[in-house]
């Protein structure tokens, strides 16, 4: 089967160079403090740089506004549109799960210095609340999935231990929360920061607003580059086993099908009949994609590899950037690392 070239043909703008990889250009994210945005397209680079630099020598005397995102990828997307004018505090860092994060007293500090609290909402922080009373938080709380249609959370109603140590019950809630693997709702995210920017800095919001312009052209040309890797492969074959029910909404915009050891939080623990029943799919299915995750235990995963001969593919990145350096230090690459791996896995690449 002859494959398309995944990521083909976008080049980095605003003054950031393409990374060579695998015969594509490919845009990098900025890290948190960067202030940097990923590539737009030559054209769209070019007029926003120039835009962004007159912005940028205006914000050289601007005290940045501190702000807080509850995780890895929002701080991301916060810091792509925030760019230079936002102090950016991740509270959950790379390659760590969210599910399990106990607030620290220095970040509960932070958090009530904060003008703005970034969080994806659905139910994924249920620890939220209690933060930002203990941290007597006073500035705006923006909830990032406000405005798009949830998916329903199929195992609510399901509590479970963490696993950890802590003792407490865990439900999301009736909401899947994994909302941002669909890249056209990444899009009203990245609008909902630019709109939460503004209210708390008048003075930038035309720098706020030219950065979510770039950067949402940015994530209109991956969606179409995740649409055009799986256009070859037949909807049938698209099937791929997971550690945790963390990617229905990529599932349901590109039209794969996932199936989950675990429901939808990383740190629920799976039965051995729903086990037993996966195995026994994976050999009447023939499905041949089967993933680790960054925020989940492996040998689960491993333990199903070895019932029914099929190795691993590789690594997901699901709630969770990697370290910059990875292989997915940004939305960006995150989506096409996953998106080229699962297109290769399921094509038996």
């Amino acid at each position: 089967m002859k494959r398309r070239i995944f990521g083909r043909g976008l080049v980095a703008g605003l003054g950031l160079a393409g990374l060579g990889l695998g015969g594509a250009a490919w845009a990098t994210g900025a890290p948190a403090g960067a202030g940097a945005a990923t590539g737009a397209g030559a054209a769209t680079g070019a007029a926003a740089a120039g835009a962004t630099a007159a912005a940028s020598a205006a914000t050289a005397t601007t005290a940045a506004l501190p702000v807080v995102a509850s995780f890895s990828i929002l701080g991301d997307l916060v810091q792509q549109v925030g760019g230079e004018r936002v102090q950016l505090t991740q509270l959950i860092g790379p390659d760590s799960d969210a599910h399990v994060f106990q607030p620290r007293p220095a970040q509960a500090r932070l958090v009530g210095q904060a003008r703005l609290v970034f969080s994806n909402g659905l139910g994924f922080e249920g620890w939220m609340p209690r933060l930002l009373r203990s941290a007597n938080f006073r500035g705006q709380h923006v909830v990032l999935s406000r405005g798009i249609e949830p998916l329903r959370n199929p195992g609510h109603g399901h509590r479970h231990g963490h696993g950890h140590g802590h003792g407490h019950a865990h439900d999301h809630g009736e909401h899947d929360p994994h909302a941002w693997q669909n890249v056209a709702h990444v899009r009203v995210y990245v609008r909902n920061i630019a709109d939460a920017l503004c209210a708390a800095d008048a003075a930038g919001c035309d720098f706020y607003r030219q950065r979510a312009q770039a950067y949402d052209a940015v994530l209109a040309q991956l969606d179409a580059e995740i649409r055009a890797a799986w256009a070859p492969i037949e909807v049938a074959q698209r099937r791929v086993i997971v550690a945790h029910d963390a990617f229905a909404y990529y599932g349901q915009a590109y039209n794969v099908r996932f199936m989950a050891a675990r429901g939808v939080s990383a740190d629920s623990e799976p039965t051995a009949r729903g086990i037993a029943r996966l195995v026994q799919q994976i050999r009447e299915e023939r499905i041949r994609a089967l993933f680790v995750e960054n925020v989940t235990d492996p040998r689960l995963i491993e333990q199903i590899g070895r019932e029914t001969g099929l190795r691993p593919a590789g690594r997901l990145y699901s709630d969770a950037l990697s370290a910059p350096g990875g292989t997915a230090p940004s939305y960006v690459e995150m989506l096409r690392h996953n998106t080229q791996a699962l297109t290769r896995a399921v094509a038996g690449i």
